[in-house]
């Protein structure tokens, strides 16, 4: 500008050297001109990369290093500073199946971030979010830039693929040796059959001396209208607890999920129960309990699982609580119960080994509802049955479970009666007992795990364990609490110890464990020994 400026106020004295003047003006911006445009090529070479001639075809080895220079100069940027972005549009492509909501549902929070780190971020978690819905092969998110006339936007471009097999299949075996009986479960999934991301499943369980369920059911994570998922279920199940308690029980209804977060689930239930005694030899309380009966219940679940694994936690912490109400019909023959349920894990670790202790406490209380309460019993398949050889470690459900002992194994019991005919129920088989279950319940348990010294075994999660569990339950209805004493209840605590070792999968544990039963009851169904037994997390 100085220098365009002087030669003018020349010009404006002293006519006679203009032409002169004007060449000398134009040789000055000529020169200008040059050193400007090479001054933004070095500062465009500063900001990007050196580029050379483009009239000179580049090699691949050179255009490699300009897209690795690139590259690193923008993870030094973005390791050093926030970078501006403003998400100007999100397209999907691939989807010819499934509605645009379902996948923008999963994309929230994409359109307000605020920085390239923080898209990236949600990216990732969208990306998750969509392969949980397992209905895509593959998900994509990649940026590309914004209008010109937008500066620091981009645009979110989302490639999904839908899984080109719809139909899925699935079928385990399980091997339960402190019942001396197995599982065997196999299901039938269609996805997507909407378009709404609904998973449709069809499963099949059988389980010698323990029960079969036959079900059909249906999960839609998105639809609209509903801020909650939709999971509603249609079963048949059938149990066989006749050598613990000699009934049958046979449940056939419909539940639906009312709300199902990460949290919080809330469940209601519609179905008809039906109790039977085959063998007619059950004892009086299980007698007066046979029959049908409607179920109508209401059931809340919160749930904080932070520890760092369900198989083997050795860090952090998890809660659950359950509240079931039962008989929300004006129907006599409904079901009245409350039930409430407190589960509490600690998993805390040593730092040596991967050592890390276990603890955990669970307790349990279900009581009848309505006129004359007190008097009432409690329902038969609602009350409390603790024993079995499941490790307490993966289960998360509340009081069930206690090493060394038979499920069904310990607790209230009553004797059975002699005569099929019932002419004579006074008269008991003394070698015959039913396990009729408790109104209330306690357990609790400390379970030390540790790597092995065997490297083979480290490597592949094998460890070993000790541990020690204790556990009661009693009866309240009828008047029965009258008479209880929490000192003799303590008291009357059964408790077992044992050590062993343990098999981690991705779906459960193999254990095998030695159990010494340090205090049970006259009539429980337990002892000690070597066992083997299966654990799966719930």
């Amino acid at each position: 500008m100085r220098n365009t400026e002087e030669p003018s106020l020349q010009h404006s004295t002293n006519g006679d050297a203009e032409p002169n003047h004007h060449h000398d003006i134009e040789e000055d911006e000529e020169e200008e001109e040059e050193e400007e445009e090479e001054d933004d090529e070095y500062d465009e070479d500063d900001d990007v990369v050196q580029q050379p001639n483009r009239g000179i075809p580049q090699s691949a080895s050179t255009k490699l290093r300009e897209q690795r220079f690139k590259v690193e100069t923008l993870s030094r940027r973005l390791s050093s500073e926030l970078v501006p972005i403003r998400v100007h549009d999100v397209v999907i492509n691939g989807n010819t199946k499934t509605k645009d909501w379902v996948i923008e549902a999963e994309l929230r929070g994409v359109e307000n971030a605020t920085s390239m780190q923080e898209l990236m971020q949600v990216s990732q978690i969208a990306i998750a979010r969509l392969q949980e819905l397992e209905i895509f092969d593959s998900c994509k998110v990649r940026l590309e830039a914004g209008p010109r006339e937008l500066p620091n936007t981009a645009n979110v471009i989302v490639d999904v693929v839908e899984t080109g097999n719809k139909v899925s299949a699935k079928f385990n075996v399980y091997n339960k040796p402190s019942t001396s009986s197995w599982t065997a479960e196999g299901a039938l999934k269609y996805k997507n059959f909407l378009g709404y991301g609904d998973l449709w499943d069809a499963s099949l369980a059988y389980g010698a001396n323990q029960g079969t369920e036959v079900s059909v059911g249906v999960h839609a994570p998105r639809v609209r209208g509903f801020l909650t998922p939709i999971v509603a279920r249609l079963s048949m199940l059938s149990q066989d607890w006749q050598e613990a308690s000699s009934y049958k029980d046979q449940l056939l209804g419909a539940s639906l999920g009312l709300i199902s977060t990460e949290h919080h689930d809330l469940a209601y239930t519609l179905g008809w129960r039906t109790l039977s005694d085959p063998s007619q030899m059950s004892s009086r309380s299980i007698r007066r309990q046979l029959g049908h009966g409607l179920v109508s219940s209401l059931k809340y679940t919160f749930k904080i699982d932070r520890r760092n694994s369900p198989i083997r936690p050795t860090k952090g912490y998890a809660f659950l609580s359950s509240t079931h109400v039962g008989g929300l019909t004006p129907d006599p023959r409904s079901l009245r119960f409350l039930r409430q349920e407190f589960d509490v894990r600690f998993a805390v670790p040593f730092g040596f080994y991967n050592t890390a202790l276990n603890l955990g406490i669970s307790a349990g209380a279900v009581f009848p509802w309505g006129h004359g309460f007190k008097t009432k019993p409690s329902p038969l398949p609602e009350r409390f049955y603790l024993g079995g050889d499941f490790s307490p470690v993966c289960t998360l459900g509340g009081p069930t479970t206690l090493w060394g002992f038979k499920t069904r194994g310990l607790g209230p019991t009553e004797p059975r009666r002699v005569n099929r005919d019932g002419s004579d129920d006074d008269n008991v088989d003394s070698s015959g007992w039913d396990f009729i279950g408790g109104d209330l319940a306690v357990t609790a348990f400390a379970d030390l795990s540790f790597d092995l010294p065997i490297r083979w075994l480290r490597e592949h999660g094998i460890h070993g364990h000790v541990f020690a569990g204790s556990g009661n339950a009693a009866k309240l209805s009828q008047n029965e609490y009258r008479h209880f004493s929490p000192r003799k209840f303590l008291e009357s605590f059964r408790m077992s110890v044992g050590c062993g070792f343990v098999i981690p999968t991705r779906l459960f544990r193999l254990e095998g464990n030695y159990f010494y039963i340090l205090r049970k009851g006259e009539q429980d169904r337990g002892k000690t020994g070597f066992r083997f037994s299966f654990s799966a997390p719930w």
